[in-house]
């Protein structure tokens, strides 16, 4: 989506300036995996319109391939706004009968995930449509079919579907996915009916071999292979959160990229999640391979 934000902290209705940006959990992971040294492919539908070239142009800037990306000429590209009210961050969103919420099963020629090692889903693209439920499910069992990881992020969000509904859906689509990323909110209220400390292995006893509690400032719990694994998180001074769970994710599946145990997973996406905290903005904090080595590293670089 495109993103308009004040250029200053205070309800939106008072703002003097808007800056314009970009925003969305997918291409947020695409960024920071492209910006990590890995070959990462962005797959969307936006407007044929300013905005949507601006999506598309800014993505396609940070190394990501957008040449799957679908300009859609009949349905505008979506839109969000976001403030820093006085009880925390707000966002306000329009992306009903967006370009992306057209996503169906064959907008994308199977022989795209040919390559792939692994595809990654949110929750949030199943919740824009039936249309998209549908896709998301389809791209699943597509790129498994071609032998590629199916990565999964629960991001839960109220304004599109209710807890119960996401359960249904998500009933589906776990079953399908090899690795499950979900937040310590997303747990209560999408599964309020199972403790969290069950939620591991409720989900991996549905198929996926890696499961991923994400805490925030906390660290993360996982289950993988049947080994459960804590990682506490980074001391670090948080700017603004939007996004800390897209860096998390891209972080770990860097990691596993590269080889990594799972132990050096969690800690490099607790070290990307912290990265992301520290300054404004979906991305725009994310750290290249040479300065998320230094930061676990605890190489400090003196920047000059």
């Amino acid at each position: 989506m495109a993103l308009l934000t004040p250029t200053a902290p205070g309800r939106l209705r008072h703002a003097a300036r808007l800056e314009l940006r970009i925003g969305g959990a997918e291409s947020n992971v695409a960024i920071a995996l492209a910006r990590l040294g890995v070959e990462t492919a962005w797959i969307s539908r936006v407007g044929d319109d300013e905005l949507g070239r601006l999506v598309v142009e800014r993505i396609r800037g940070e190394g990501v391939d957008v040449s799957h990306v679908v300009f859609d000429p009949g349905a505008p590209t979506g839109l969000y706004l976001r403030e820093q009210a006085p009880l925390g961050a707000r966002a306000h969103y329009y992306r009903s009968g967006s370009a992306a919420s057209k996503l169906a099963p064959l907008d994308l020629e199977p022989q795209a995930l040919h390559s792939a090692d692994i595809v990654h889903l949110t929750g949030i693209t199943a919740a824009l449509s039936a249309s998209c439920a549908e896709y998301l499910l389809w791209l699943a069992e597509e790129g498994k079919r071609q032998e590629a990881l199916i990565s999964l992020d629960v991001n839960y969000r109220s304004r599109l579907w209710t807890g119960a509904h996401a359960r249904e859906y998500l009933h589906r689509l776990i079953p399908l996915a090899d690795l499950v990323f979900l937040s310590d909110e997303e747990a209560g209220v999408v599964w309020p009916d199972t403790p969290e400390g069950q939620l591991l292995e409720t989900l991996a006893e549905q198929g996926p071999r890696e499961v991923v509690f994400k805490h925030g400032a906390r660290g993360c719990t996982a289950l993988i292979h049947g080994q459960r694994l804590h990682a506490a998180g980074f001391a670090v001074k948080a700017v603004e959160t939007t996004g800390a769970g897209d860096a998390f994710a891209a972080g770990y599946l860097a990691a596993k990229l590269w080889g990594h145990a799972p132990a050096d997973r969690l800690r490099a996406a607790n070290a990307l999640g912290a990265f992301n905290v520290l300054g404004y903005g979906d991305y725009e904090s994310l750290p290249s391979r040479a300065e998320l080595d230094a930061f676990l590293q605890n190489r400090p670089d003196m920047g000059r």
